[in-house]
């Protein structure tokens, strides 16, 4: 670090995303990712992007927005898309958090939330999930700040219901409380999407990652009133107009209109969760339920990070979290039913050589 960095950013913890080692091929159930590759359709329309490139794309998002308002059956004006979620996430902490009001989110929870409030110089309060590892809905009425919600949470794959989720809105009526989505379409549950024209103090945020097949693209998006999306379109145009480059909203759009094969896929993700949790049943871990497309592993057997390690040195990489409540416990990211089979494979012989 440099002599003239400032004092915030010195002691600033900065996010670590899952690892890429290079020094082998891994068995990679350790980023959330899909699976399978983009959609035909997706790619086709990126492709065809890529010839324009030598002019800045459109700030506004124009064709995707309008693909993604009919797509999701809200108006125009309540969609704003972002370099990822994580941008729409970060706009939020800048525009409706301060000295004055904090962050409020889980204890174990996604792990930007709180180098997000640092970044922004922003207090904030973690509450605790109870001993399942859920979120308690009430604990967050009157929080007295504006809430981080992941719905489903990570890296525990709990979900709220939507009528928890309102309940937690309507009892915070003057602080915005953020939904963020990311994991939403593995489940069976509703999305708050819905909610947005109900109640002027609820952002909810989705990512073409996971589910979409785009996390090397970077899309997400916003939903919210007309409001709080222009006062989000405001630090955007601060910061970075063109923030969602050509090739990749074009990849959007044809991501949202091949319908069949999204579905598709999160189908079969879903049928690979059962599977995966069933395998590791067998081998005395506890499979939190989940909805998203990753498990919460935990045993009494191994620790969470001896596993990790040893799925390693096999070619399996999985997230472990340092964290004092996650001691026993893995996330593994839901792959194809080969990579799953690799995984159950290693997990055996590792059962095995420990006797």
């Amino acid at each position: 670090m440099s002599k003239y960095v400032n004092g915030k950013i010195a002691k600033l913890e900065a996010y670590v995303p899952g690892e890429q080692p290079k020094d082998k091929r891994y068995v990679k159930l350790n980023t959330n990712e899909c699976p399978f590759p983009p959609s035909p359709y997706a790619t086709r329309l990126a492709r065809q992007a890529a010839g324009g490139l030598n002019l800045y794309c459109d700030p506004e998002c124009t064709s995707l927005v309008a693909v993604a308002a009919e797509y999701y059956g809200v108006s125009k004006e309540n969609i704003l898309f972002t370099n990822g979620s994580d941008e729409v996430l970060n706009f939020a902490f800048i525009a409706f958090c301060d000295a004055g009001v904090p962050a409020v989110f889980p204890d174990i929870t996604y792990g930007f939330y709180p180098v997000f409030a640092d970044l922004n110089g922003v207090p904030y309060r973690e509450i605790p999930l109870d001993e399942d590892l859920a979120v308690v809905p009430q604990d967050y009425y009157k929080a007295g700040g504006t809430i981080f919600l992941a719905n489903p949470n990570a890296p525990t794959g709990r979900v709220l219901s939507l009528a928890e989720i309102e309940e937690i809105i309507k009892n915070n009526p003057d602080h915005v409380v953020v939904v963020d989505e990311a994991y939403m379409d593995f489940g069976e549950g509703e999305s708050a999407i819905s909610l947005i024209d109900k109640y002027d103090n609820l952002l909810v945020t989705r990512t073409f990652s996971k589910s979409r097949s785009l996390a090397g693209g970077r899309l997400g998006m916003g939903f919210a009133s007309a409001e709080i999306i222009a006062d989000l379109r405001k630090i955007k145009y601060s910061t970075n107009p063109y923030n969602v480059n050509s090739m990749t909203a074009a990849a959007g759009i044809g991501a949202l209109l091949d319908e069949e094969y999204f579905r598709q896929n999160v189908d079969t993700i879903r049928k690979n969760r059962a599977y995966l949790a069933e395998k590791l049943g067998e081998y005395g871990f506890k499979v939190l339920p989940s909805a998203a497309n990753f498990v919460l592993a935990i045993s009494e057997g191994i620790s969470g990070k001896d596993y990790y390690l040893a799925l390693k040195e096999r070619g399996v990489l999985v997230r472990y979290f340092d964290k004092p409540r996650l001691k026993s416990a893995v996330r593994i990211t839901v792959g194809t039913k080969e990579e799953i089979d690799l995984l159950i494979a290693a997990t055996k012989a590792i059962e095995e050589e420990r006797g």
